[in-house]
């Protein structure tokens, strides 16, 4: 299999930030009274104002965003995050203009963090303030695409969670999945580890520009 472009999911992905988004969403909770474990279980399942209507349907979600960024900045700057095994590399290895990271986060808080831990950063993030629907919608990998001048069937997805598996394929992109004990059912390979898929993307994309 080729792919000339490489699109790549970053939390969970790229970098662990699964404490920090839970200590995150449990302090959030608390401001509102609420069970952290609970919120933190929808939170995983979708976009944070798809969370607020559902966890706390009553209230001003532009209050509820405002906070959530608030603390979501605090753990930027104060948190302590790491890029998985072989990341730095793959990521400094990909030819520039092939590959981009489409989050659900905010890009400004992402640069941070490869601030941090030192991982490069691609000329695109397609990030939450720039689709009307995220993952599982195709949206986010087909606008990536788009702006990349890529054909989705040219486009490799390197993902970790189900929501973003639903995305890429529904975009019509070969997905892939990495840091996960089991493989999603649907995805078209998987690799326990971000290091143990490193050289498949980057033979995917070197023997697709090859050609």
């Amino acid at each position: 299999m080729t792919s000339r472009f490489v699109l790549f999911d970053v939390d969970g992905t790229l970098m662990d930030a699964v404490a920090n988004q839970r200590r995150v969403w449990h302090e959030w909770a608390a401001r509102y009274g609420l069970d952290g474990d609970e919120v933190y279980a929808v939170a995983l399942r979708t976009r944070p104002v798809e969370t607020f209507a559902a966890v706390v349907p009553g209230q001003d979600p532009g209050k509820c965003l405002a906070l959530l960024h608030a603390l979501e900045d605090e753990d930027v700057r104060t948190g302590t995050y790491a890029a998985f095994d072989g990341a730095t590399e793959l990521l400094g290895a990909l030819p520039e203009g092939r590959w981009a990271l489409v989050t659900s986060n905010y890009e400004h808080r992402v640069r941070g963090r490869f601030e941090r831990t030192g991982l490069p950063m691609p000329g695109l993030v397609v990030d939450a303030a720039s689709v009307a629907e995220g993952k599982p919608s195709p949206v986010p990998y087909l606008l990536a695409a788009e702006k990349l001048g890529a054909d989705p069937a040219d486009c490799l997805v390197i993902e970790d969670a189900p929501s973003g598996v639903r995305s890429g394929l529904a975009a019509g992109m070969t997905v892939w999945t990495v840091n996960t004990e089991a493989p999603h059912p649907d995805a078209h390979r998987h690799f326990p580890t971000l290091a143990e898929a490193a050289p498949h993307i980057l033979g995917a994309v070197a023997e697709a520009v090859l050609r």
